[in-house]
């Protein structure tokens, strides 16, 4: 293989190179920067660059594989990181104009990890505003294309990342999520993504929070991006432990899992009244079903009766007003208070108009409490569902791919699910149990949809993230078998 031919693979392939000797670092670092001189400008996932300094320490980490000293996993290895992360010496501008000069102090702490871990950040990719959107397009550096096709999003809002490593960009990326950030663009463009367990991955370093956020904010985690399921695994366990406030009081050791398909119980969750897919994509869901039960698994085809979207995403909703209401201006905290009246004078108080989501963003801490008694007695109730079940199969988003769309505020804007339109939101509506009970979720290609990629979403336990994992790495022997 040439340098540029590892561009289009995977790490556990390319790490054996490096260790080989049959490739180096520098090669391999240059090979990426082509790479992304050659497809970025189509595609302008890649927003700023260190190419000189990657390069710097790619003969640097060549020099010291020489010598038999091994920096860690990822020793010598390219990559871009997403712009909502705190990259010492690189402009931080998390979508917004008013950042475009930040430049941060320190890494963020997963961005350390990953560079301890002997990891080369070539440069950083794409995000919308405040990586607020499924789509990733900002007044800083434009409009993200899907490398399937460049009129659609590719995602957001880890949308660069995602469209980074399905054009051969990048080889691993590190993302974010509380609204599908990471599950969302690996959806779209046809990747591996992985949203962890609540609280395992720090992510002290992201913005939002502002600059200089000390705190874990509520449903917000860090997690890996990658084009295997193994690779996922392996920057899993680069990035997950303790922050530096807690790593004297507890250490994390997640439970592995190397099952077999026969010894997977597996629930598909595919259809809800609240959130409609497209037929395509359901089809596609459920030959993943197949393959699994192909392979030896018990598949269960129909979720016992409570399993309701409208247990969970109205409540996902008003938890997420709430984290997002804490970070507005006062000004804006006023409006919003202003239009959460309004709603309860009209009757509009569902958590996905304005004035329903006006009134879950200024909530007292009373309302707030109570909502998460609510959520921690669901968490109860999915505990007793893996009793039966291993993993949970279900969608990520109503469809594939969309076409951009600008125009309107979020709530104003629409998608077409099978020719019906329907509300632009119902993007997290899928994603929305995962995210609220804190489990971990993976997200791995499925096959093509109306000429675009498709994806499961894979739902495990909390802290069985490995597990979740293992079933997307199962499904990846399945495509691979039949491509």
């Amino acid at each position: 293989m040439q340098p540029a031919d590892y561009c289009d693979s995977n790490l556990t392939t390319t790490l054996t190179a490096l260790e080989a000797g049959t490739l180096t670092s520098e090669a391999l670092t240059q090979a990426l920067l082509d790479r992304i001189a050659e497809r970025n400008p189509a595609i302008n996932a890649v927003v700023t660059m260190q190419a000189e300094s990657a390069l710097a320490r790619a003969r640097q980490a060549d020099h010291d594989r020489a010598a038999g000293q091994v920096w860690g996993p990822l020793h010598g290895i390219p990559m871009t990181i997403k712009d909502g992360f705190e990259v010492l010496g690189m402009v931080t501008a998390s979508g917004s104009p008013s950042l475009k000069q930040y430049q941060p102090k320190e890494n963020a702490v997963a961005v350390q990890r990953l560079i301890d871990a002997g990891a080369i950040i070539v440069g950083k990719t794409n995000v919308p505003l405040y990586c607020g959107d499924f789509q990733s397009y900002n007044a800083v550096y434009g409009t993200t294309n899907n490398p399937w096709d460049t009129s659609r999003s590719p995602g957001g809002s880890s949308g660069g990342a995602a469209a980074a490593l399905a054009a051969g960009m990048t080889l691993a990326e590190l993302g974010s999520d509380i609204g599908g950030s990471i599950r969302n663009p690996a959806h779209f463009c046809g990747v591996y993504g992985h949203k962890p367990s609540q609280g395992i991955v720090p992510t002290r370093g992201h913005i939002p929070g502002p600059p200089g956020t000390k705190g874990q904010t509520d449903m917000v985690v860090a997690g890996p991006m990658a084009r295997s399921a193994a690779d996922l695994r392996l920057l899993l366990d680069v990035l997950a432990g303790p922050d530096a406030l807690d790593d004297e009081g507890w250490q994390l050791d997640l439970p592995d899992c190397r099952w077999e398909a026969d010894e997977f119980r597996v629930l598909c969750w595919f259809d809800d009244p609240t959130c409609p897919i497209d037929t395509g994509y359901r089809t596609q869901l459920r030959n993943a079903a197949s393959a699994l039960r192909g392979m030896g698994a018990t598949v269960t085809d129909t979720p016992p009766d409570e399993l309701q979207l409208s247990q969970y995403y109205p409540l996902y909703m008003r938890l997420l007003a709430g984290v997002m209401g804490g970070g507005l201006p006062a000004n804006l905290f006023k409006q919003m208070q202003w239009a959460a009246r309004i709603g309860k004078l009209t009757g509009k108080t569902r958590p996905d108009t304005v004035p329903g989501y006006a009134a879950a963003a200024t909530q007292s801490h009373r309302e707030w409490l109570r909502d998460n008694e609510l959520r921690h007695r669901l968490r109860h109730q999915w505990q007793t569902l893996f009793e039966s079940y291993d993993v949970v199969l279900m969608p990520v988003t109503p469809t594939a791919a969309m076409p951009h769309q600008q125009a309107g505020n979020l709530f104003k804007r629409r998608i077409q699910v099978d020719g019906v339109s329907r509300p632009y939101a119902d993007n997290m509506a899928w994603v929305a149990p995962a995210t609220l009970l804190h489990l971990p979720a993976t997200v791995a290609p499925i096959g093509v949809a109306d000429n675009l990629p498709v994806g499961v979403q894979i739902v495990g336990p909390y802290l069985h993230d490995k597990r979740t994992i293992r079933a997307a790495e199962l499904l990846q022997q399945t495509i691979d078998q039949v491509a």
